[in-house]
């Protein structure tokens, strides 16, 4: 298929890692419908933006329902939208499960099945979820049991559903970032998480960006976690 005529949903699309993936698609060539919680509208007409809460089935049929009536087809996900939450695991309270959970387990799983059952229907398709390189190389000063949980569960699932798949012409793969610079770290804490990646910086919204965009390109690989981390997976330098 041309790729002008190729569409890709982002969740979490409003800020930071999100935004990046919508402009990189858009640089592809591809349209794009972009949804978080809370985003403006769009200038650009090959960008559809959806508000609503991920964590609610609702959310995922309406954005599948608006990709298909403006666009016609979805060809794209990538399942971007997270909450990290990180102190001692004892010290978690409820809400903080409930939000993280929603947000990094129920969200991805509602969307995707919708999403899924088009990508099967056409039989071609690309599937892309955002973990954490914390899930494999956790950090001493950085305690987030919860992100590693919900995280963990979706590089199980990535694996799991590439298999499940793969003959029928739909590619499920991940990326997982090291700390990257985006508005979820204040700048005073620069310093302190750029001294914690073997490479000795954070990393950068479009380190992430061309991983996907790499993977969506890459026909032959499937059910691959890409470390994007500075070296975090490889051992604490």
């Amino acid at each position: 298929m041309d790729i002008a005529n190729r569409v890709a949903v982002v969740t979490g699309a409003s800020r930071g890692i999100g935004a990046g993936l919508v402009a990189g698609y858009r640089r592809l060539g591809f349209r794009v419908v972009a949804t978080s919680r809370s985003i403006a509208p769009s200038n650009d007409e090959h960008v559809l933006a959806i508000a609503g809460d991920i964590r609610d089935r609702a959310t995922a049929l309406k954005v599948v329902q608006a990709a298909k009536e403006r666009f016609g087809r979805v060809d794209t996900l990538v399942n971007n939208a997270g909450v990290f939450v990180a102190k001692p695991f004892i010290e978690y309270t409820q809400e903080d499960f409930d939000a993280v959970a929603g947000t990094n387990v129920s969200g991805p799983f509602y969307i995707t099945q919708v999403v899924l059952a088009e990508l099967l229907s056409q039989r071609s398709g690309h599937i892309v979820n955002i973990t954490a390189a914390l899930v494999d190389q956790p950090l001493a000063s950085v305690p987030a049991g919860l992100a590693a949980l919900s995280k963990g569960g979706l590089n199980a699932l990535t694996k799991s559903l590439a298999i499940e798949v793969a003959r029928r012409g739909v590619r499920v793969n991940a990326v997982a970032p090291g700390i990257i610079r985006t508005p979820m770290h204040a700048p005073a804490t620069h310093d302190f998480l750029a001294k914690l990646m073997p490479v000795g910086r954070m990393g950068e919204v479009q380190d992430v960006v061309d991983a996907v965009l790499y993977l969506e390109s890459a026909s032959f690989v499937t059910g691959e976690i890409v470390h994007v981390d500075g070296g975090e997976a490889a051992g604490v330098g």
